[in-house]
């Protein structure tokens, strides 16, 4: 992602650039103009015939070669500008040349957005009807999350997916209250709130009281009008007194400076705008949780993922055929090194056998030995002499059998 950070920084010095430029131009061409204008206006007033001719020619040379230098001003800011555009398109280019050293001395290949990526796609991850249906009700899906109602449907009549209306409902009601926040209206959250009030203490929520102090703020900036309908709401705050009493004395003690404007009291950092931002993520995050679904879209997450692996996987393949290195990547569901995602992309636990240096897989899963040390069933099976199995970390022999498999 350190490649995507630099186009971003390239894209901002150059919109900063188109910014200045256009503000300067303005005031530039805003000052020639003014001067014409005075030029102009002088000689209506007074005429050639009583002006001084010396003096006017001079003046309007003067102008003249303001104009000029300007001209070549702004013709020279705008080169500049289109050799900053050139590097945005260069820091793309470089944005999939990733460095793969399989080896101490080995040179690091590059790819651009022109190369074949089908020599590192598995040709049967779509083959069958079934998962092309998995992967346009994950799209379906996505769409929902992002409130793409009307394509999510077009998408589903031409693929053939039938959406239960019980799946759909939860994402029609999540996109409606997400939009009256974003309208700044906090009813129908309040009241999705309210509803759910148990389970989003199971879940040591907080909401309904981010929700009701957020509405307490929204009449505070109403004024003394608002003074007594604020004084009946905070009765709202009674169910929570015991684990936000802080934030409810801050709330009622702003009351004291309504009179004067709370933006010049020392309350003022109630009314940062920051907060219904806020609160449309806390929403989603809770509502996703009661719902039983991830905060972020799986279709999201796995093309993130792809897009920081696929630069190393076209680097790979390319340094294995300029290598002859057949055999070293054989399975498609295996790759031949690590590719580090983050830890934003962490979600299991995932086990390396420490004798075989290798991950685990389905079909070469931990086993767990009598003695508590695990390592992958291949190296069970290779340490294994004559029907006995001694440990590679202790010296305590045993039957291969009584191995157990594990689960992450």
């Amino acid at each position: 992602m350190e490649q995507c950070a630099c186009v971003e920084r390239e894209l901002e010095k150059v919109l900063h650039r188109f910014v200045t430029y256009g503000h300067q131009s303005e005031e530039r061409l805003d000052e020639l103009l003014r001067n014409v204008c005075e030029l102009r206006s002088q000689l209506v007033t007074f005429g050639v015939q009583d002006a001084d001719l010396s003096v006017l020619s001079q003046t309007m040379a003067q102008c003249c070669k303001e104009i000029k230098e300007t001209v070549q001003m702004l013709a020279s800011r705008h080169k500049d500008i289109h050799g900053s555009v050139s590097k945005v398109g260069k820091a793309i280019d470089r944005v999939s040349d990733r460095s793969v050293c399989l080896e101490a001395n080995l040179c690091p290949a590059s790819s651009n957005f022109d190369a074949e990526v089908s020599a590192v796609v598995a040709e049967t991850v779509w083959d069958s009807p079934e998962k092309q249906r998995n992967l346009s009700e994950t799209i379906v899906e996505h769409l929902y999350r992002q409130g793409m109602l009307s394509v999510a449907e077009d998408l589903c009549q031409e693929s053939g997916v039938v959406i239960d209306m019980s799946m759909k409902q939860p994402f029609l009601e999540l996109n409606r209250i997400l939009e009256a926040l974003r309208m700044q209206d906090l009813r129908p959250a309040l009241e999705w709130a309210v509803t759910n009030r148990q389970r989003l203490l199971d879940l040591n929520s907080s909401l309904e009281f981010k929700l009701h102090r957020l509405y307490f703020i929204s009449l505070l900036n109403g004024g003394v009008d608002n003074q007594l309908e604020a004084l009946h709401y905070a009765r709202h705050f009674q169910p929570f007194a015991a684990q936000h009493q802080r934030d409810i004395q801050v709330l009622m003690g702003s009351l004291v400076y309504l009179r004067n404007g709370i933006e010049n009291s020392p309350y003022r950092s109630l009314l940062e705008t920051n907060q219904w931002a806020e609160i449309c993520n806390i929403f989603t995050r809770d509502a996703c949780a009661l719902l039983g679904l991830s905060v972020e879209s799986p279709l999201s997450v796995s093309f993130a993922s792809g897009c920081m692996a696929l630069p190393v996987l076209m680097n790979i393949k390319q340094v294995i055929e300029q290598r002859q290195c057949s055999g070293v990547w054989t399975h498609k569901d295996e790759l031949p090194i690590e590719i580090d995602l983050g830890k934003k992309c962490w979600y299991h636990s995932v086990f390396a056998c420490p004798i075989l240096r290798q991950q685990t897989s389905e079909s070469n899963p931990p086993m767990k030995l009598i003695c508590g040390h695990v390592i992958s069933r291949d190296a069970l099976n290779k340490l294994t002499n004559a029907g006995k199995l001694k440990c590679p970390y202790c010296p305590m022999e045993q039957n291969p059998s009584d191995a157990k498999q594990i689960y992450f």
